[in-house]
């Protein structure tokens, strides 16, 4: 049961901006309970689809103190970002699950109002993918 809570909890910590690996941890705790890998796999996807929509609401709350100068990104950055996201749509958070820029992608989703519906569903289908490798390439490692 302790395996099944930090497999959750290390998918929610990793989508968020705090720096974490929740493969690594869906992996060893898979080597221990191979049977579980469905299970697993729903929690670290749901975990992560989690963490991902605390930074949409952060994004979209923060926006309104966008002009406060202790606001992390300046009003340039957030213009080419705004841009970039507009160019290539909400499609784009089928990318959210990516290592570098994913997390941010979500922030800036938040702050460009995309609805919380296809944001959901966009975003867990990307993270549910990237999490249904690591498992087939954690039980090809073990065979």
């Amino acid at each position: 049961m302790l395996d099944f809570f930090i497999v959750f909890a290390s998918s929610v910590l990793a989508a968020t901006i705090a720096p974490f690996y929740s493969e690594l941890v869906l992996a060893a705790v898979l080597t221990r309970q191979p049977d579980a890998a469905l299970w697993l796999w729903a929690l670290a996807s749901v975990g992560n689809t989690l963490g991902s929509i605390v930074n949409w609401w952060l994004g979209k709350y923060l926006l309104h103190y966008r002009h406060k100068r202790w606001f992390p990104i300046k009003d340039k950055q957030l213009a080419r970002a705004q841009a970039g996201f507009q160019r290539f749509g909400v499609w784009s958070l089928l990318l959210a699950w990516a290592p570098v820029g994913g997390d941010a992608l979500t922030f800036i989703a938040g702050m460009m109002k995309v609805r919380l519906l296809p944001f959901t569903l966009l975003v867990f289908i990307g993270k549910a993918t990237r999490y249904a490798v690591v498992i087939w390439f954690t039980d090809a490692l073990l065979l």
